[in-house]
């Protein structure tokens, strides 16, 4: 009998493996690192528990952030929606409540996105395409319409725009008679990762990083509920990168964020817990839970080794979930049905607290009403029949679980001290050190596909020549048209006065230090328009041009 896993590897196993090869030659992680045929105590010789893990809700959160977890409070299902104009979101919005959802997460159109209003000639084709399309405040008055914000938590993916955004939120929420102090959400407001693999930017990295402070600072007192950033490693996940590194290039920018509000004179355990992340859920199973847990360990580490916290809330990571987008086939859609499911459970047993399950027709189009209500049953599957969720961290002592969250640990803060080395994460984009790893790790993906050695189910394996696609949604075309007509009859009934009055604050505003969000609320509540407040913007800070070399 085997004395040690050293044993076993060289006699029982290096027999079986001689009369009968394995699978492959050798398998991997998402990052290239070996995965070993077993993990046994032996890889786990040194290990702590109190240091490594220690308790649910105590530092340092490797097992969860909440000392109940999932048997106090099921994870917020918060699907990502959003599509055409205000009112079909809204219609999409309510349905969804009404099937069991317990929070909303909206979609904005890429022309919101990137700071013009439907009318622009730049938005053409592409008007509630990507997303619900909001220019003003009559926009989101009909968005919101029949919702309470004030018992409805509400996800905003938005980043250029986001305190534009943040501010139409408020204004909605005021006509509403929501009392401000206790409005929940979370506002998406990362825009470093956009310079590195979204696209969606408008202004220079600094003064957009003025913005994220100016939020940071204003919703400490006027929205102390409200977590003022959502830090995302997902797109970057999205373009091509590693489990690891998508914790350390996520974290590398929240060193940046956290650096510059303090700079700005901000406390970090006054902002910290206010403070959430953004990840993918892939398809590696067990490396996708034990990325999870590993991100909880970085970051408790981090507030505390880095900055000096001493509010355990500050140290708290929490985190939103999205199943992978990119993982989506276009061919056998119904199979994203399995992929959907499983990166779901890893995302619940890694601990998330909010989570999205993309619908099986992603990959087609925007996803159909019924697509939508299958992806919310898949949650609510696995939060009411498959008990995971009736004890805390299932699998930790796991061997390979736990052998698994150290390397992923030990790949992010490798990954972080490089970029530290080059001066943070900002001179690290301006250098192309992101994207050129994003790069790298999304061609050995690409070319791993192609020949073969790692199967996509139905692409390169299990294919099928008679396949049938379901019915897509499709936005009607007149979209544009129909929301230029508004936008003009916006224009001619409000107070033209009292918006360039506002406008011209926020002009001067952009040359001192003064907070923008109050300026940017009492414009937005004059009807300005997100085109006319990004217009100003653009012409005193100029926009972002320039194109890295890869």
């Amino acid at each position: 009998m085997s004395k040690s896993k050293h044993d076993w590897r060289e006699n029982t196993h290096g027999k079986a493996v001689a009369r009968n090869p394995e699978r492959k030659p050798r398998f991997e992680s998402s990052s290239g690192a070996e995965v070993e045929p077993l993990y046994a105590p032996e890889d786990l010789a040194e290990w702590n528990y109190h240091e490594k893990l220690g308790y649910p809700g105590e530092y340092p959160f490797t097992r969860g952030v909440q000392p109940t977890m999932y048997r106090g409070r099921l994870w917020t299902m918060r699907q990502y929606a959003g599509f055409g104009d205000a009112a079909e979101s809204n219609r999409r919005y309510k349905f969804l409540l009404e099937q069991g959802q317990t929070g909303l997460s909206v979609a904005f159109d890429l022309p919101t996105q990137i700071g013009y209003d439907s009318d622009a000639p730049e938005a053409e084709g592409e008007v509630g395409k990507v997303g619900v399309a909001i220019s003003s405040l009559a926009d989101m008055e009909v968005l919101t319409d029949g919702i309470p914000l004030d018992k409805i938590t509400t996800s905003m993916t938005i980043n250029s725009t986001a305190p534009i955004l943040l501010a139409l939120y408020v204004a909605a929420a005021k006509q509403q008679g929501a009392d401000l102090s206790k409005l929940g959400g979370t506002l998406q407001n990362d825009i470093l990762k956009e310079y590195i693999a979204r696209g969606t930017y408008i202004f220079p990295p600094r003064p957009s990083l003025r913005l994220i402070t100016d939020v940071f600072a204003w919703c400490k007192d006027a929205l102390p509920e409200f977590n003022t950033i959502s830090i995302s490693g997902y797109h970057m996940r999205e373009a091509g990168c590693t489990a690891a590194q998508e914790i350390a290039f996520t974290y590398a920018n929240a060193i940046e964020y956290v650096d510059a509000a303090i700079k700005a004179g901000l406390e970090f355990d006054a902002f910290g817990g206010r403070l959430a992340f953004f990840w993918a859920c892939h398809s590696n199973f067990l490396e996708e839970v034990a990325k999870f847990r590993a991100s909880r360990r970085i970051w408790a580490k981090l507030a505390r080794d880095r900055w000096g916290s001493k509010d355990p809330r500050a140290q708290m990571e929490r985190f939103h979930t999205q199943t992978g987008g990119a993982t989506l086939t276009a061919q056998q859609p119904l199979t994203n049905v399995v992929r959907t499911t499983l990166q779901a459970m890893a995302a619940v047993l890694g601990g998330t607290q909010s989570l999205h399950t993309n619908s099986f027709d992603e990959a087609l189009a925007l996803p159909t009403e019924e697509a939508v209500e299958l992806a919310l049953r898949t949650q609510q599957v696995i939060a009411y029949e498959t008990g995971v969720g009736d004890t805390i961290d299932p699998l930790a002592g796991s061997y390979v679980v736990e052998a698994l969250t150290d390397r992923v640990e030990a790949e992010a803060l490798a990954y972080i001290q490089r970029i530290d080395d080059l001066g943070g994460a900002l001179a690290a984009i301006e250098a192309g050190f992101q994207q050129r790893e994003i790069q790298d790790a999304a061609f050995r993906i690409q070319r791993q596909t192609e020949s073969g050695e790692r199967v996509v189910v139905g692409v390169n394996m299990f294919t099928s020549d008679d396949e049938i696609h379901p019915p897509t949604l499709r936005v009607d075309p007149a979209m544009g048209k129909r929301r230029a007509q508004e936008l003009a009859a916006l224009r001619a009934r409000r107070d033209n006065e009292a918006v360039r009055t506002a406008l011209d604050k926020i002009r001067t505003a952009a040359h001192t230090d003064e907070n923008m969000m109050p300026l940017l609320v009492e414009a937005v509540e004059a009807y300005t328009t997100v085109g006319e407040i990004c217009g100003v913007l653009r012409e005193e800070w100029g926009e972002f041009h320039e194109v890295m070399t890869l």
